[in-house]
């Protein structure tokens, strides 16, 4: 049995997606950031990074959204979550699943966890300001790049667009409009519209 643990509105809906895609047994444990419950000795146990997502294996326990999604598409092959058998489609893949968890998110990042990288207020507010603008380049360059098709990889539905649907939904609150981008707002729709993604979502 898989142990899974996030936090709502994080980028732990990624996976969350993931393991309800891929039909694997698996338990779901909120972490309230609301109260530091990832601070806590308990969580620290399980991720001393204190952060989500985190997955409780036989193995032992697995972090960051890259290798988590790779980990659940190999472990439930028949879900057809990514391309095994397709060494360049699956390199694709890890580029574009490398880029939101390195460029992207860390963008985003800089709106609210400013002081990762700086304890002057004043350069924390210029993080701030600066957000909006980057996540606006982030998606031109998704937009015109790496959507390759309905969906990023194509034709084929992956691992990739459950986390770029999770990408999306902060656009809003990093005050960039989605339907900027016409390509990734039709992606984000027809994300919202599948059951899978509803029953998630319903549960946050």
């Amino acid at each position: 049995m898989l142990t899974f643990f996030y936090s709502p509105g994080s980028c732990a809906l990624a996976t969350h997606l993931a393991l309800e895609h891929s039909g694997l047994a698996y338990t779901a444990k909120k972490v309230d950031f609301s109260k530091q419950e990832q601070r806590s000795p308990e969580f620290l146990k399980i991720n001393p990074k204190g952060r989500v997502p985190a997955l409780v294996t036989d193995a032992g326990v697995l972090t960051e959204n890259p290798a988590l999604l790779v980990y659940i598409a190999q472990l439930a092959p028949e879900a057809n979550l990514a391309p095994l058998d397709d060494p360049w489609l699956f390199a694709q893949m890890q580029s574009f699943n490398s880029y939101l968890a390195s460029t992207v998110h860390v963008a985003h990042a800089h709106r609210y966890r400013g002081y990762r990288w700086s304890d002057d207020e004043a350069a924390i507010a210029t993080m701030v300001k600066k957000v909006p603008q980057n996540m606006r380049d982030c998606f031109s360059l998704i937009e015109s790049d790496y959507l390759r098709g309905p969906w990023v990889l194509g034709d084929m539905y992956s691992v990739s667009d459950m986390y770029l649907f999770t990408i999306c939904r902060w656009l809003a609150g990093d005050e960039v409009d989605i339907n900027e981008f016409p390509r990734v707002a039709d992606h984000f729709r027809r994300m919202q519209e599948l059951p899978a993604v509803q029953r998630i979502l319903a549960q946050l």
